[in-house]
């Protein structure tokens, strides 16, 4: 049972329930477009994408879908990088019974950001925000390691939110990793000139 457990996070609809640094809950709870707060945090941001494929939805997935099981799903996962460096894994998940009109930009996104495609339709609907920590046993964790070649055993906080576009759902886990916390906010207001002479 407990190899069975490891392999689903419990879910919450309040940061606070899962006990994130305070620097990390900020991150986790931050309305908007991650991409556009990432941007604001680096010289150079880009979207490494690892694979967009036919897959099995994950245990935990299929309710949040409203799927009585886990069935084959489109599956997207990609690092974002802020300098070069991996900040957050994201995984989005859309049903098969979703088609074109519905989510008509997703099929040839490539390097491109999702969130910069969502948060400027105004046909998008999105919902609440959810919160949980990622465990050794979880499947995302094992992707997490694999894409990073990371060792131990850490915890990893991340969400998740439900898109609605027409009658399309979609859903995008973000897995936020530690160097996140080294980011800060860039100024990038022109620094005053004196021109008295």
């Amino acid at each position: 049972m407990r190899g069975a457990s490891l392999r689903q996070a419990l879910w919450h609809r309040h940061v606070n329930r899962v006990n994130a640094p305070p620097a990390l809950r900020d991150w986790l709870a931050s309305g908007g477009s991650l991409t556009a707060r990432l941007l604001a945090h680096s010289a150079a941001f880009r979207v490494q994408r690892l694979h967009q494929r036919r897959a099995p939805c994950l245990t935990d997935e299929a309710g949040a879908l409203g799927l009585p099981r886990p069935v084959q799903v489109l599956e997207r996962e990609v690092l974002l990088r802020c300098d070069d460096t991996p900040v957050v894994f994201a995984h989005t998940v859309v049903p098969l019974s979703a088609n074109a009109s519905d989510w008509p930009l997703f099929g040839g996104l490539g390097e491109r950001s999702l969130g910069s495609t969502l948060f400027y339709d105004p046909q998008v609907a999105r919902g609440e925000l959810e919160f949980a920590r990622i465990r050794a046993g979880h499947p995302l964790m094992t992707r997490v390691r694999a894409a990073l070649g990371m060792d131990g055993d850490p915890v990893l906080y991340a969400r998740r939110c439900l898109y609605r576009r027409h009658r399309g759902i979609l859903l995008v886990t973000e897995v936020f990793l530690p160097p996140v916390l080294a980011l800060a906010r860039r100024d990038l207001t022109p620094a005053p000139t004196n021109n008295t002479k």
